[in-house]
């Protein structure tokens, strides 16, 4: 669609008719969007989206249960398809399941009145992020760029499209950086396999000794049966490590001024928050993560006897693991309502739309209370 073109308009006849073939359009007043393609990954879940397709859902947004946040208004901005024909936003096209006053109850009298009188503006909000203008060029790779936005840098990585990202002039390197969901599982569950049974069979061999480098005389024997409890340490190890990678090195704010901390910044997570939906970059790539699993082996392999090492990594990597499935299905997975998992991933969309400097914990919530960096429960105030 070229800039300057004018709005398309929609008749309330064909926005039925499209909802009627499946599509999901809703409406801001008389501004016309189409989520047919987002409905899978809205974190309040793809029902809730369907049962409001036709509707006006500008109440809605405000909630409860959920009050949208400045970024989830501009990222609705993507999916503007044009505007209703005049006098045709009053009449709510019967939506499956859909009373005629619209689910987002009784239309405010005065509220529909201030907004006829005030001139179709865009709230401030909403500005959404235009490409062409954007402060990149999104036709070149991005990595070698923004390094360049400096002060700016923060504020744009934080403002979410939903656009692929290319970073490498190189195809090589650009596939380096780019990995399938799946792959994470086939590369590193036989590797966990592989070393449950080599620090299995080395315990049961009986040798393994706790504390025998500072005395011989009170050194503990260990068991082969302690190997479950061992590897669940190790989980509950990298659950603590995956906190403070996420908030500590992930989200380290680089100094304006230094063009390689931004690009690193980038390269480590900042593309992830740029582009949440970019199915290819949502899990850790096998080569780059291979170097930091080696780093983490070579330090449990210093600190501890050797096959406790062993099995205190192998727990940890299955953790690792683990949390790279779940947060794939967290920004992809369309999670039962009231389950775990429906939490969780309305919590992380959370800390990517909103709460970016709260919210760490992916595969739990566990360390965010201790280190009292939860996110707030949204609270509404009851209306008189």
């Amino acid at each position: 669609s070229g800039a300057m073109a004018a709005p398309r308009s929609f008749s309330a006849a064909e926005v039925r008719a499209r909802c009627a073939q499946g599509a999901c359009l809703v409406r801001c007043r008389r501004r016309l969007y189409d989520l047919s393609g987002f409905v899978r990954l809205h974190p309040g879940g793809e029902q809730l989206l369907r049962r409001r397709a036709g509707t006006d859902v500008s109440a809605a947004l405000d909630g409860p249960p959920h009050r949208h946040s400045a970024n989830a208004r501009r990222w609705l901005e993507q999916y503007y398809v044009g505007e209703m024909e005049p006098g045709e936003e009053q009449v709510p096209p019967a939506a499956p399941g859909c009373p005629g006053s619209g689910p987002c109850g009784p239309v405010d009298e005065k509220a529909a009145d201030a907004a006829a009188q005030t001139p179709r503006r865009l709230d401030p909000r909403c500005k959404t992020v235009d490409v062409e203008k954007d402060l990149v060029d999104w036709q070149k790779p991005l990595l070698w760029q923004v390094g360049y936005l400096g002060e700016k840098y923060d504020e744009w990585v934080h403002q979410p499209v939903d656009r692929p990202i290319r970073l490498f002039h190189s195809d090589f390197l650009e596939s380096l950086s780019k990995t399938a969901w799946y792959v994470v599982f086939m590369v590193w569950a036989p590797v966990v396999l592989y070393l449950s049974w080599v620090s299995y069979t080395s315990l049961a061999q009986g040798n393994t000794r706790l504390f025998s480098s500072f005395t011989t005389e009170y050194s503990i024997p260990v068991h082969k049966y302690y190997f479950p409890f061992i590897f669940l340490l190790g989980m509950f190890l990298w659950s603590l490590l995956e906190y403070l990678i996420h908030r500590f090195v992930f989200h380290m704010k680089p100094p304006a001024s230094n063009y390689y901390l931004i690009t690193l910044h980038f390269l480590l997570h900042g593309q992830h928050h740029k582009s949440p939906f970019d199915s290819s970059r949502l899990v850790f790539p096998p080569v780059p993560a291979s170097l930091v699993i080696g780093f983490f082996y070579g330090v449990l392999q210093l600190l501890l006897p050797e096959v406790l090492g062993l099995s205190v990594f192998v727990g940890g990597l299955c953790g690792y693991v683990i949390y790279d499935m779940m947060h794939y299905y967290l920004h992809y997975g369309s999670p039962k309502k009231g389950t775990y998992l429906y939490g969780l991933k309305a919590y992380h969309v959370k800390h990517h739309f909103e709460h970016q400097k709260s919210g760490f914990g992916i595969s739990t919530r566990f360390w965010d209370h201790p280190f009292r960096t939860l996110i707030p429960e949204e609270t509404f105030e009851k209306e008189d």
